[in-house]
């Protein structure tokens, strides 16, 4: 039995006859078995021409600390449940937990497309290559879409959100490039989880460098990456790509990179990153970079950057707009 916890009422749901024209999918299509990850439903349009007035995600069984993501002008609840099977939530056991999410309230018209996230761990017992199903409904005034079959047909006109679980330690899991791309081991500081660290080769005389990764913030409270050091690079700095007018920029981040209570932010070629700066001499694919990251709050951690060849992660800082 489901307990309801809701910051304001949901809508009811009522069926429409007929059928629409395109799916409601996820984001992402793969998964990391035993790893934290980011779900988020793409909506594509209404029910038969209606606004969208509410969103539920089923939460599946091997999912579990869930936490949904706010999303302004909607009003947000959740349904708790008990997990057919305990999980060792960083040396806690967890029982229970969110097993569905409801965004209502809202008015997504017809024409338009908007997204819903959610962010949870993926169970250590499930296996590589098996689909894990996030059945949803949208409901509008007089009716709703459903995407709730979980068959695995390709045939079926209201077929589930699902991504393919692929094993903890492939490179998919950080999102970083490509499939056979080397990267660090994770590590843990407290309530943050540092994953997928690596950095870019560079060209002869090239002065600077990026490094990337995923920070996951398991915690309550809110920190921030203020600093980065290694012995390969004179200083480093906290950076992030953005454009201005036509032109992509890079600039420091100099208040550093908040990395909010039960998020996930992802340091990643044409974004957010840390740039080995003043290097003492050329990062070589196969390398290692030793970086020490300061956390705000939480402290100091060491990880080790394979440094992976400069085509195997998009963008290259040589190729960089101006500062």
């Amino acid at each position: 039995m489901f307990t309801k916890t809701t910051l304001t009422a949901a809508a009811a749901l009522f069926v429409l006859s007929g059928t629409a024209f395109a799916h409601a999918t996820l984001e992402q299509k793969e998964a990391a078995i035993g790893a934290t990850t980011k779900v988020t439903l793409r909506v594509p349009h209404g029910c038969n021409g209606e606004a969208t007035n509410a969103v539920r995600i089923q939460i599946p069984e091997g999912f579990y600390a869930v936490k949904p993501m706010p999303k302004a002008g909607w009003d947000l609840s959740t349904e708790t449940g008990t997990y057919e099977t305990p999980y060792d939530n960083h040396g806690t056991e967890v029982t229970e937990g969110v097993r569905a999410v409801t965004w209502s309230g809202g008015d997504l018209p017809d024409g338009h497309y908007d997204e819903f996230t959610i962010r949870g761990s993926v169970g250590p017992q499930l296996s590589a290559d098996e689909a894990l199903y996030f059945p949803s409904v949208q409901s509008c005034s007089n009716g709703m879409a459903d995407w709730t079959d979980t068959s695995g047909s390709h045939d079926v006109p209201n077929p589930a959100p699902s991504l393919t679980l692929v094993a903890g330690d492939s490179a998919h899991a950080h999102g970083h490039g490509d499939a056979g791309m080397t990267t660090g081991a994770a590590v843990t500081l407290g309530d943050l989880e540092i994953a997928g660290p690596f950095a870019r080769a560079t060209l002869p005389n090239q002065p600077v460098a990026g490094g990337f990764m995923t920070v996951t913030n398991t915690g309550e409270t809110d920190d921030t990456l203020i600093a980065a050091s290694s012995p390969a690079a004179g200083r480093m700095e906290v950076h992030e790509m953005a454009m201005d007018g036509d032109v992509m920029r890079m600039r420091e981040l100099e208040d550093g990179l908040p990395i909010p209570a039960g998020e996930t932010v992802s340091l990643e070629p044409g974004g957010y990153h840390v740039m080995f700066m003043d290097l003492s001499g050329p990062l070589a694919e196969g390398d290692t970079a030793e970086v020490t990251l300061t956390f705000e709050k939480a402290g100091e951690v060491t990880v080790t950057m394979p440094v992976v060849a400069r085509d195997a992660a998009g963008m290259d800082h040589a190729d960089h707009g101006s500062h």
